[in-house]
This record gives structure tokens, sequence and C-alpha cells, in this order.
């Protein structure tokens, strides 16, 4: 590959904000303009390339950048304009670049930027370089299962340090809170969340194998889990829930949860369903059913950690990324995602991102059959499959909501079905 004689490149922000992303636009400026490259800043994602606003691009110099790295939000604003529904839009992307001179482009974002990116480096074809810098809090992008995406480290940061203060609160006013923390399509930030501060469990998308899930499969996983912890003799806990559960659910259950709007990218606008609520009132009124009643307090935790000034090591991680995506294009490179495996710079090419049966890019779930989520499992209060077994806790159990052994096992066995195995430690 040779790079271009003339170059000037360009960096935008696509999808929700996450703790990083200044750290990014200001190592890729400085590298770039260290080189001698004209640096623009395109505002507000795709969303004015797309009408052909060129205004949207504003130079970046070193000086405005050098300490943006210590602040969260966005330097250059964000949005989730989506360029791919319409050739039109697409088109007009391509043609605001070229009249801004831009010949290199760094999209950070999550994986509908990187779906983005690719398409505008294919419709630009030699004529545009494309790098993306991965970048969400739900940390689902189609890396290794040890490389994280920058943000996911802070977010979790900033959740258990609230889920923290929430468990002091259970344990004083002998309450239960349910939380519901970001996750649409994964539950590694609910499950990071809740294994780091003890919570007493975390409820995540991918524990439940056959689909759609009902509100009920969910209603009976929380009360099963209350009605353990009571039998202990703890009236109070702290229930970590990904959002993405609301997408197991049918249209009908989903619809139970509030009315359906839909964004850009033709994802449901989880914000709007307020899962947390309704899923409160549904295990109030089930433990009520049988006898328990118990305060419960749902809490969504999101927007306060997408924003955050990130802790050092999403600084360092994302530095090293803005500087390798400069770098990348500066010596030729295109068509990729930049990453950082086992401290060495790897490009992902874009067509190596994309689901051969959804023609989109790969979502990472978390791996239940991992050794980290079966610990997980492990530390949560929950239904086990050992407490159907067991003659004895099976008892105590039914005697907390004073069911027969029987009946408590009708009612509430089926949440233990899709449990994983148990965890089995490979030897040397």
């Amino acid at each position: 590959m040779h790079a271009p004689t003339m170059q000037k490149l360009a960096i935008l922000v696509g999808g929700g904000p996450a703790p990083g992303i200044n750290a990014v636009i200001g190592a890729t400026t400085i590298r770039a303009r260290l080189q001698g490259i004209e640096v623009l800043g395109v505002r507000g994602g795709f969303s004015r390339l797309m009408r052909g606003d060129a205004s949207a691009a504003a130079p970046l110099g070193i000086e405005e950048v050098s300490r943006i790295h210590f602040l969260g939000g966005s330097h250059l604003g964000t949005s989730r304009a989506n360029p791919t529904r319409d050739p039109a839009h697409l088109d007009a992307v391509v043609r605001s670049l070229a009249a801004l001179g831009v010949n290199q482009l760094v999209t950070i974002g999550g994986d509908d930027t990187a779906f983005s990116a690719m398409k505008v480096a294919a419709a630009a074809g030699a004529s545009l370089q494309v790098a993306h810098v991965p970048k969400t809090i739900d940390n689902d992008l189609s890396l290794p299962a040890y490389v994280d995406t920058f943000g996911f480290q802070t977010a979790r940061h900033l959740g258990v340090d609230l889920v923290k203060n929430l468990m002091v609160d259970a344990r004083t006013t002998g309450r239960w809170y349910f939380v519901v923390a970001m996750g649409r399509k994964a539950g590694h930030l609910a499950l990071g969340i809740a294994k780091a501060a003890g919570a007493t469990l975390a409820l995540i998308p991918e524990e439940f194998q056959r689909r759609p899930v009902s509100v009920a499969h969910i209603v009976d996983s929380l009360a099963g889990a209350v009605i353990k912890r009571r039998s202990e003799g703890h009236p109070d806990g702290v229930a970590v829930l990904a959002e993405g559960l609301t997408e197991l659910l049918s249209e009908d259950e989903q619809g139970k949860l509030g009315a359906i709007a839909h964004d850009e990218h033709g994802h449901i606008r989880l914000a709007e369903l307020d899962l947390g609520r309704a899923v409160r009132i549904a295990v109030t009124g089930r433990l009520e059913s049988l006898g328990v009643n118990t305060s419960i307090v749902s809490k969504d935790i999101g927007y306060e950690l997408r924003c955050a000034d990130p802790i050092p090591f999403d600084i360092d991680y994302a530095r090293d990324l803005g500087y390798c995506a400069a770098k990348f294009l500066i010596e030729g490179g295109s068509g990729a995602m930049v990453s950082m495996q086992g401290g060495q710079f790897v490009a992902i090419p874009f067509p190596d991102l994309l689901d051969p049966a959804t023609g989109r890019t790969r979502v990472r779930t978390v791996e239940i059959h991992s050794t980290r989520y079966a610990i997980a499992r492990r530390y949560m209060i929950r239904l086990r499959r050992d407490d159907f077994d067991n003659p004895q806790k099976l008892e105590r159990l039914a005697a907390s909501v004073k069911l027969a052994p029987e009946e408590f096992a009708r009612q509430f066995a089926y949440v233990v079905e899709d449990e994983p195995p148990a965890l089995a430690l490979r030897r040397a």
C-alpha cells in the first residue's frame, strides 16, 4: 500500500457517548498534525454530512486537543444518524468529504458506526482511507474475549460505586433494588458491575436460551431470588438487570412496557421502555400473591456512566487506539477496525466484522459457558438446580412462602432449566 501524497484527515464520532472518546480524538489529531497532516473534526457524527453540510467540519490543532483526554463526553459531539439507510445519504457523505478535500477518515463508535464506516469506505473506493476505532460501554464489539472496548472499564468502575451505595441502603432499609444497566445485545456491563460490587445477582440476556422470553420468566427469576434470600434471613438485596432483556420479549410483551419507538439504525429505543418499573411492579405482585411483602425500588444507571471522565486505564487505552488509527492511515492502511491485543496493534479488516447470517457487524455476547461466568453465577444468590434436587433446601424455600415443596417446584423449577453446568476447572 502507498500513502497518498496529499493527506487531510477527518474524525467523527457516532452512537452513544463513552468515556475515552476525547482521548482518541486528541491522540489521533496530535499524531496526524505532527506528520504535517491537516485534521478536521466533524461535529454531530454523520448527521450533517448526510445532508451535504460540509460546514460540520472545522480544523483541529494540537493546542486545542492536548488536554481533552482527561474529559468525558465528546469534543465533537455525536449522533446516531445512519447514512446506510438511504443511498442518497451515503452518497452525500462521500461527496461532502470529497468537497472538504478529506482522503482519510477516522470513525469512533460501536457496531452501528463500524457498519456505516464500512459502507462509506466501499462507496468512496480508493479516494478515501477509513479506520474505525471501537467504542462502547456495552463491550459488545467483535473482539477477542480478553479485549475490552474503551469506556467499558470506566462505566463498570462508576457503576460499581453506585451499586455499592445502593447495597448499603438496601441493607439499612430492608428493601430491594432492581438496577437496570445498559447493554442492548449483551450483558457485559450488568454482569461486570454486579460481580465486582458483590450484588445479589445479575440477570442478562445470554442466560435465557429459549426465545422469546416471557416477562413472567424474568419476574419469577427475580422473585425466586427474593424468596431464597429471605429464606436465609435477609430481606434486602440488589439485582442488576441488563436493559437488553427487553429485546428478548415478543412485541406483545414489549408493548406492556411502553410505546415502542425505533432509532435511526432500527433498534428499539430501550430508554423509552421502562423495564425496571415494569419488572418491579410485576415482581411485587408476584410476591404478594405468595404472601411476601417487600419494598422494591427500580433505578436505571446508564446516562450517568456514559459521559464520565475516563479512568486512567481508558485514557491510556484510548490514546493508544487514536495514535494507531492515525499511523495506520498515514502508512497507507484502510478498511479496518483498529485494536490493541496483548499490547500489540491489530487491524481487523472490515469484512471480518460481518456476521454472514445477518450481513451486519457481529456482536460479542457474554460466554455463559466460561469460567468467569460460572464463578459469577456461584457468587449470586438465586434459585439453582440443586435447590430443587435437595429435599431439605426445597422444603425450606417452600416453607418460606407457605407452599408445599411440590407446588413450589411446579411454580419455580422452570427458571433453572437453562442454568449452565457445574464449574469444572481444567488442570494443567
